[in-house]
């Protein structure tokens, strides 16, 4: 990944261009280090477990190993959160759901044609 010497790589927003990508230093909407690379690269089986590490005591269920891109994953998520009804967010290509929506993920990752482990307790 090269970056711009004429950008700050440190600038998040910008007047003129919008939302910066912190790693390339381009708009995000022209963002070509999320673009290059898969996040996960494993061993084709994706996990999925419930933790509450570091929330308060609420739960999230949380999904790894799905060997997708950067805006793959995000659409994934998002089809997560509208089957289950509740929020999420994607961080560094984990999914996270927010509540126990194991057994309901479990299937619809089975119906995409994962092969899906559950892990933890």
């Amino acid at each position: 990944m090269t970056e711009n010497k004429d950008k700050d790589p440190g600038i998040v927003y910008s007047t003129e261009l919008g939302r910066m990508c912190p790693v390339c230093g381009n708009p995000t909407a022209e963002c070509t280090c999320r673009s290059q690379k898969a996040i996960n690269k494993n061993d084709g089986i994706v996990r999925i477990c419930r933790e509450t590490k570091g929330r308060r005591g609420k739960g999230v269920t949380v999904i790894t190993g799905v060997s997708l891109d950067y805006d793959g994953v995000r659409k994934l998520a998002k089809q997560f959160k509208q089957k289950c009804g509740s929020g999420g967010t994607v961080k560094e290509g984990v999914i996270e759901i927010q509540g126990d929506h194991r057994d309901r993920l479990v299937e619809e990752l089975k119906n995409l044609g994962y092969t899906v482990k559950r892990s933890g307790s």
